[in-house]
């Protein structure tokens, strides 16, 4: 993986296809952003170095997120034992209408502005 953006207390870590709109959430968050590239091989050096530098990473996937990058994140936190929240966006366990794929990702908060909305209610919930 490589960093394509460097910011402040949170890390958007992008797998494939989400790099666009989670470049976009960075700019609007202020927030690091890296290209994680693959969910396997995991890019756990990277992971380690975001998670002691940042106070909440967010794994952003195209993905059921069970089973997916966030359950694979939270398995490399989990081993190095680090303090920092994480929040995982991805597809939600359903089934989830064909159509025009800009649209679909808007109607699940996969979008730029779903990202940072996503984002912002969790700092939220743990800042309130």
């Amino acid at each position: 993986g490589q960093v394509c953006r460097i910011g402040t207390d949170i890390a958007l870590l992008a797998f494939g296809s989400m790099v666009p709109p989670a470049l976009v959430a960075g700019e609007a968050l202020g927030a690091t952003v890296a290209n994680m590239r693959f969910v396997k091989p995991l890019d756990v050096a990277l992971i380690n170095q975001l998670a002691a530098s940042h106070k909440l990473l967010v794994t952003i996937e195209e993905n059921s997120i069970i089973g997916g990058a966030g359950s694979e994140v939270a398995r490399a936190l989990e081993d190095i034992g680090a303090s920092c929240e994480l929040l995982r966006i991805g597809l939600p366990d359903q089934f989830v209408d064909h159509g025009d794929a800009a649209q679909l990702l808007k109607s699940i908060a996969l979008d730029s502005e779903g990202i940072v909305s996503q984002v912002r209610a969790r700092e939220a919930a743990y800042s309130g």
